[in-house]
């Protein structure tokens, strides 16, 4: 189904630890949602300066119900943007337009997946964990931050999982350490033969190589900006390799956020490779040019 824009409302907010988690009345959003998937909010309010939307991803979607449908987006304040969601109350406006963007694959059979969050990135985590049990697939997660407060869904984890692992940065909660020093112990405890991924960047590489060493697919959804959330602006273009293994710059929010992890181009985020298909070739040097 294609995504709608819809003038939604705030349902409700409320505090957890470092972020704010946001239910949104917003009907037909919920419809089609898929874990992985992300909607892009208008912020500021209709006299803002603030033109570029926000894009976050679902936690949560119903459907149906006394509201129509809602959606639940968790929030990390960052800017003036953010600043501004976090301040909604309840009744408040706020302008949707989603779901955007391609979903995780789920398997084709029952396998053994490993989840790794960081930080709110694992707010995408918790529906693909809901429908990989419906498909009888074992879960065990992996949550990791810089600090405890800063950890999300600790304890719907520990209710969805087999198992769950947390690491943060300066030992607070869990182990000390980041989400790779404990990956290799849950994939070998699990038997898994897959590995999903959100959060940062450089959590979403170190886990495709971490499931590369066991020969196993990884799937992340990668953490760009995404200002218009339907491939216009081209301000979240990254390098990914085809089945072809011809390099092609794609946009996060249409092409994914979803990727196979080996498939990205990790070194070369943020540039324009020159075997790029459609890169403009370096200029030879003008020749008595000092």
């Amino acid at each position: 189904m294609r995504p709608v824009h819809v003038r939604g409302e705030v349902l409700s907010r409320k505090r957890v630890g470092a972020y704010h988690q946001i239910t949104l009345i917003a009907p037909g959003v919920a419809d089609s949602a898929r874990p992985g998937q992300f909607v892009a909010l208008a912020v500021g309010g209709a006299t803002s300066g603030l033109l570029l939307r926000r894009a976050f991803a679902i936690y949560g979607a119903t459907p149906a119900g006394v509201y129509g449908g809602t959606v639940q987006i968790v929030v990390a304040v960052r800017g003036g943007g953010t600043a501004w969601l976090a301040s909604l109350d309840q009744g408040d406006p706020v302008d949707v337009v989603g779901p955007l963007g391609s979903p995780f694959r789920l398997p084709a059979r029952p396998v053994s997946a490993v989840l790794v969050g960081g930080g709110y990135g694992s707010a995408g985590l918790f529906g693909l964990a809901q429908m990989l049990r419906g498909r009888s697939c074992r879960v065990d997660m992996v949550l990791g931050a810089a600090s405890a407060d800063r950890l999300f869904g600790e304890l719907e984890a520990k209710r969805t999982a087999v198992s769950l692992e947390v690491t943060t940065d300066d030992g607070g909660a869990g182990r000390r350490g980041v989400v790779t020093d404990v990956l290799p112990e849950v994939i070998e405890r699990a038997g898994a033969g897959v590995v999903y991924a959100c959060g940062p960047m450089p959590m979403l590489r170190a886990c495709g190589d971490v499931a590369a060493s066991y020969d196993i697919p990884c799937q992340v959804a990668v953490e760009e900006s995404m200002a218009c959330g339907i491939g216009v602006c081209m301000t979240c273009v990254l390098p990914v390799v085809g089945d072809d293994r011809v390099t092609r710059m794609v946009r996060s929010c249409v092409d994914g956020p979803v990727f196979a992890a080996d498939r990205v181009r990790w070194d070369d985020v943020g540039t324009v490779p020159a075997d790029a298909l459609g890169a403009t070739p370096a200029r030879a040097p003008v020749a008595g040019a000092s």
